[in-house]
């Protein structure tokens, strides 16, 4: 795989995680149930803190270090979350857009800037960009796309 391809992989994934909330209200952005009692706004701001954390351990990995485990430091990935989720819960549905736009950004002109090596074989930095982006968006289109089916038929 080389740069262009895989950042064609992140574009594609990241579009169409964009269109299934398109055309929503703010209301039903907010409306809970979409995942448990996550909303699509709860959905968009877990997906943006992956990539804020890709954003901070592939620097890690790329320096040859190995980034804390998720079991160590927070109980797992599963505590990881519902700490991150309290943590955005109260912030505004506009403040969640802009995180997730801001972030994004940041994080395709990180991948611009490394090396193309990277990318040609499967990785810990590929493994790892693939885990926190364009393999994750995908789950939650499919339950955006569930929810909006069940809750508009």
């Amino acid at each position: 795989m080389t740069r262009k391809q895989l950042l064609a992989r992140l574009d594609a994934a990241w579009v169409a995680f964009q269109n299934v909330h398109a055309g929503l209200s703010d209301e039903e952005l907010l409306e809970s149930g979409v995942v448990d009692d996550w909303s699509v706004k709860d959905l968009v701001a877990h997906v943006t803190w992956w990539e804020e954390e890709a954003l901070k351990h592939l620097p890690l990995i790329l320096a040859g270090e190995r980034p804390p485990r998720y079991s160590v430091t927070y109980g797992g990935i599963d505590a990881f979350n519902t700490l991150m989720a309290v943590q955005t819960r109260d912030l505004s549905l506009d403040d969640v857009r802009r995180q997730a736009n801001v972030t994004h950004r940041r994080l395709v002109d990180y991948i611009r800037g490394v090396p193309e090596e990277l990318f040609a074989r499967e990785t810990r930095f590929r493994r790892r960009l693939r885990l926190d982006t364009y393999s994750h968006y995908p789950i939650h289109t499919t339950a955006i796309r569930e929810w909006r089916e069940q809750r508009f038929t």
